[in-house]
């Protein structure tokens, strides 16, 4: 998964790619850790790119795209928000999610 550094640089990327998996992290986040791993093992499976924040480095993200906890898979489709997944995140569901876009 790429890094997003800044909130500039996530909205450049929206643009630019048609379908993406956003991964939303915190610091000191015990379901975030144990959750990222499974949804890394997922990018291997599908064309669309990975991305991931950690948004204890950039709040500016959170404020922006309404985060209000962590994590969250967000997926984009056609440079719009798609579908949101926040805290307990079913991966069976994500997985028939990423389906409908590929």
């Amino acid at each position: 998964m790429k890094q997003i550094a800044s909130f500039g640089e996530l909205t450049e990327i929206i643009e630019m790619e048609n379908k993406l998996l956003l991964f939303v992290k915190t610091d000191n986040c015990s379901v975030c850790e144990g959750l990222y791993p499974q949804v890394e093992a997922l990018n291997a499976l599908y064309t669309i790119p990975f991305y991931k924040v950690n948004v204890a480095e950039v709040p500016e993200i959170a404020g922006q795209l309404s985060l209000f906890t962590a994590p969250v898979v967000l997926l984009f489709h056609g440079g719009k928000e798609y579908v949101r997944f926040a805290r307990f995140v079913q991966m069976e569901e994500l997985k028939r999610r990423l389906e409908e876009i590929q």
